[in-house]
């Protein structure tokens, strides 16, 4: 699954290693899903420090 410009590639491996039954579109979405989830979340976390750091 080594893809140009697909940075999330070593990770949707790794899974694709742990669980051969997965397949490798189901794999790489849940990999992009839970990536821009933890964006979200560090996002909002960064948001929040800034908030209180301007009051």
């Amino acid at each position: 699954m080594k893809e140009p410009g697909y940075p999330l590639g070593p990770w949707t491996d790794r899974l694709l290693r742990l669980d051969p039954g997965i397949s490798p579109q189901d794999a790489r979405g849940f990999v992009h899903d839970l990536y821009a989830r933890a964006q979200a979340d560090r996002d909002e976390e960064r948001a929040e420090a800034d908030f209180e750091r301007e009051e």
